[in-house]
């Protein structure tokens, strides 16, 4: 049987290198978590998508909004652009894959709202388009991205840049500030 420990060690010494670096963003999640309390206190919604994994996270989130993170609460408005087949396969057939997004936006958003594009390159031009459309109906603009943050750091209001260009440390560090703006959404 092979061990795969020192593998395993790699890549812990890797994620925990990453999210040491995390300090240096605090701030910034301090603010994007305030802009989701401010959109939710003026009575819109978040809508958050991706693709892949970045898809998974955003249904994960959202369903952390809309259930519970740690307290009993009320539910808040959030919706995961990545979980309605129908719209997703009728858009992609007849506009394109790269309007899956932008057409629920234009559908669904408005100046009240947040919208959270989460791509770890930050060009999906599916989340590009969004986001686009998003500013031009004047709501406020999120990306969660990584590397040089791509397309989307010129677009968002806010973008979270995770400071890697690996795959699989971005998205863990996506789920680490998704959980940390729920915990604000839920502080007294």
């Amino acid at each position: 049987m092979k061990d795969y420990i020192g593998f395993l060690r790699e890549e812990l010494a890797a994620h925990q290198a990453l999210f040491t670096q995390l300090e240096a963003l605090l701030p910034q999640i301090s603010e994007v978590g305030q802009a989701l309390r401010d959109c939710l206190a003026r009575g819109g919604k978040i809508l958050l998508m991706g693709n892949g994994g970045s898809a998974a996270d955003s249904q994960h989130i959202a369903a952390e909004i809309v259930g519970r993170y740690k307290k009993e609460r009320r539910g808040l408005p959030a919706i995961a652009l990545t979980t309605d087949t129908s719209i997703i396969t009728s858009v992609g057939n007849d506009y394109g894959y790269e309007f899956i997004f932008s057409r629920q936006v234009e559908a669904l958003c408005s100046p009240l709202d947040v919208v959270i594009g989460i791509t770890t390159s930050g060009n999906s031009i599916n989340v590009v388009r969004a986001i686009e459309v998003a500013k031009e109906i004047g709501a406020t603009t999120i990306g969660l991205t990584g590397g040089t943050g791509g397309k989307l750091a010129a677009l968002c209001d806010y973008n979270l840049v995770m400071p890697s260009s690996v795959t699989a440390r971005i998205q863990e560090a996506h789920i680490f500030i998704g959980h940390s703006v729920c915990d604000i959404l839920e502080a007294d």
